[in-house]
């Protein structure tokens, strides 16, 4: 062992010098070196920073940088981050997307471009005009569809999502608005009258059912009870057959 190689380091180093820093690491941690000014530092780290990936051998495990485009990266040829300015692609960093695909500004990736979707066309509307469907021949009635799916920006826009055409219909009287109110209002109160009548009716009959009731015990009361006819056969005396 070199005079300047110390076998007491800290921060995970297993071997390090006052000048270089770490030489080795312990078991699982990651070697790397640090630039400080114009000097190298070797450090020994858990996980490996950004702009790195790990590569494990029998006798280090060192952090090896990514390509200059690739902020983080799986291996050297695998990016899983791009820098500002580039589209991650396949592990590829690209300023441009391929024919077929989009640049997407919030994830920073290519992603394949989205039509718009409308659904059915909903059943045509009743014919009506000015909002009423009475006083008139000709009308509008319309239809309508719903979006289902939103298009990217390079996706085809989406469709109208109504429409409208001339219709014709048999031509009716619209019933006015204070006449129908008053014949509901009628109803209403012939209805509550009927309703009335047969209450009071029903209450006569059961106050004439129990007036009734009430005479037939009264009488029970008051009238005398009969006395039972004697047995003519009891009042006859008895006849001497001895002569």
């Amino acid at each position: 062992v070199h005079s300047n190689v110390s076998q007491g380091c800290q921060g995970g180093c297993a071997t390090c010098s006052d000048y270089n820093g770490c030489l080795s690491c312990k078991p699982r941690l990651f070697f790397v070196l640090e630039r400080i000014g114009m000097k190298q530092i070797g450090v020994c780290l858990s996980s490996c920073p950004s702009g790195y990936y790990g590569t494990r051998y029998p006798d280090i495990n060192k952090c090896a940088k990514c390509k200059a485009d690739c902020d983080t990266c799986f291996t050297k040829n695998f990016c899983t981050k791009c820098k500002s300015g580039f589209y991650l692609y396949s592990g590829k960093c690209l300023e441009k997307c391929p024919d077929g695909l989009e640049a997407n500004n919030h994830t920073m990736e290519c992603t394949s471009i989205v039509h718009c979707e409308a659904s059915e066309w909903s059943p045509w509307s009743p014919c009506t005009k000015k909002g009423k469907t009475c006083g008139f021949k000709r009308g509008n009635e319309v239809r309508v569809r719903e979006i289902v799916q939103h298009p990217s920006a390079k996706g085809n826009p989406c469709p109208a999502t109504s429409e409208s055409r001339k219709c014709i219909v048999q031509r009716k009287r619209c019933q006015k608005e204070g006449k129908g109110k008053r014949n509901r209002e009628e109803k209403r109160k012939k209805s509550n009258k009927d309703e009335s009548k047969e209450t009071r009716q029903e209450s006569k009959g059961r106050a004439a059912r129990r007036q009734n009731r009430e005479q037939r015990e009264n009488n029970s009361k008051t009238q005398p009870k009969k006395r039972k006819a004697p047995n003519k056969e009891q009042n006859l005396a008895p006849v001497d057959t001895a002569h």
